[in-house]
């Protein structure tokens, strides 16, 4: 068994691509549209996976073991309550700190800010909460993040 993706539903797909792309730094991979389904699937991934699984554009199906987020946007407006939408994604990150501040200059809340410089949750667009995670070792704790309150649900 090999994994595929994480299917998250989403109402935005400008606002999502901006938060998942320019503040997570995931690429798009692959973009359908179902007229028939009225829906929109777009695949991301991060660029170091995309090149460790050997992806060079258009293959069909993509490579097994590269993981993926799968956006999917149904083109007729919806409420995802009830855990609808999804609970979490996780990231290992290079530098949570770095990666939590982008993330605040583009104007995302920091839900669970790195207070022990290992750990942060932030909400996308679609209040999908993703865990960012310390790669290696914890970093040493650094203001403004350790002293930090938790905002809102994450």
């Amino acid at each position: 068994m090999g994994f595929l993706h994480t299917m998250v539903r989403i109402r935005d797909v400008d606002e999502s691509l901006r938060f998942y792309c320019e503040g997570l730094g995931l690429k798009e991979v692959r973009r359908s549209d179902s007229e028939a389904g009225r829906f929109t699937l777009i695949f991301l991934a991060h660029p170091d996976d995309i090149a460790a699984s050997g992806l060079k554009g258009d293959e069909y199906p993509l490579p097994e073991g590269l993981p993926m987020i799968e956006m999917t946007h149904n083109w007729d407006p919806e409420d995802y309550e009830g855990g609808r939408n999804f609970g979490h994604v996780a990231y290992r990150v290079a530098d949570v700190y770095a990666l939590c501040g982008h993330l605040q200059s583009m104007g995302y809340a920091i839900n669970r800010p790195p207070r022990d410089g290992y750990m942060a949750f932030v909400r996308s667009p679609d209040g999908i909460s993703v865990e960012l995670l310390q790669r290696g070792e914890k970093l040493p704790p650094k203001e403004p993040w350790s002293s930090m309150e938790n905002t809102g649900s994450w």
